[in-house]
């Protein structure tokens, strides 16, 4: 586990990561923390005292890597940007996933749809399950389902598919 200490930031105007809050990893201890590497990853750890799993590190170029620092994140530390946080970091090589078994039974039925959803990254697949899980009734989960399975035979990641159905909302409007 790497330990260091960094300021909380924050973006200005900086297109879709306007006013995120977040610290950088510099390049030598990202490469401590998963060598050769200039992709994300997650990781797990401390930010001061608070645990964290499968916390994303975003490259930022030059080697630097950003942890953003989510609402939860930041309430838990009681810290605002211009604060020091000490990090205690190591690669999550086994991130919990968001699980859906009624997403896996229809997928274990379903060979190429399967086989698509495990090419999409684990933040692509959290998107599916996470949006199928927090249906409020059977109704709409089972709907939510369809539509996931009727995108991932199409070959369609998440954001196609939310625009894809949009598309088609928009079309029957015109009607």
């Amino acid at each position: 586990m790497v330990k260091f200490s960094t300021t909380i930031l924050t973006f200005g105007q900086n297109g879709d990561k306007t006013g995120w809050t977040y610290v950088i990893v510099p390049v030598d201890i990202a490469q401590q923390i998963k060598p050769n590497n200039k992709k994300s990853f997650r990781v797990k750890g401390k930010l001061d005292k608070h645990p964290i799993t499968a916390v994303a590190m975003l490259p930022m170029g030059g080697g630097d890597f950003m942890i953003p620092l989510n609402a939860d994140m930041r309430k838990a530390i009681g810290k605002r940007k211009g604060a020091t946080l000490q990090l205690q970091l190591e690669e999550d090589t086994n991130p919990n996933a968001v699980s859906s078994p009624e997403l896996m039974e229809c997928l274990a039925d379903d060979p190429e749809a399967l086989a698509f959803f495990n090419k999409l990254t684990m933040s692509h697949r959290n998107y599916f399950m996470k949006w199928i899980e927090s249906a409020k009734t059977e109704s709409t989960k089972a709907k939510r389902l369809a539509q996931t399975m009727v995108a991932l035979g199409k070959g369609q990641n998440y954001p196609e598919m939310i625009r894809a159905q949009k598309a088609q909302k928009d079309d029957l409007m015109e009607w």
